[in-house]
């Protein structure tokens, strides 16, 4: 009798998917520290008193609690953490499309450690796409 594969743990799917739609999260965290900040600003500076602000402000400055306060130290710490990781994944995801366009099976293998390297910010796709390379030239692993 075959038995039923075990489901796969929540965390690793998590994981997974945090890697899948990497670029997709990273701008989202610095559109969110980008909305903060503006929030934030909006409340603190004489942008207050024109636009959307001041309903805004309204409902983010209850008597008994000021949100914006949280906005100003939360926004900016967000939009650095933000413009990291879509920095990082782009610059990664530039230097993997220029080495990964050599036909030259020397040349790959002299850049398989920062290939390697580079995997560990990109997608379970481009791993998919290393591998099929590697296959193409025939590279041993």
């Amino acid at each position: 009798m075959p038995s039923t594969p075990e489901p796969v743990p929540f965390s690793r799917r998590f994981r997974y998917a945090l890697r899948t739609y990497r670029a997709a999260i990273s701008v989202f965290v610095l559109a969110v520290g980008s909305f903060l900040t503006v929030l934030a600003a909006g409340y603190f500076t004489p942008l207050a008193n024109s636009g959307p602000f001041p309903a805004i402000n309204g409902m983010t400055a209850q008597p008994t609690t000021n949100y914006n306060l949280l906005f100003v130290i939360l926004g900016p710490i967000i939009v650095i953490v933000g413009a990291y990781l879509v920095g990082a994944y782009y610059n990664a995801r530039h230097q993997f499309e220029r080495l990964m366009v050599t036909k030259s099976k020397a040349e790959f293998l002299r850049n398989i450690p920062e290939l390697e390297r580079l995997l560990w910010d990109l997608t379970p796709l481009d791993e998919r796409r290393y591998e099929d390379k590697c296959a193409e030239l025939r590279v041993r692993r």
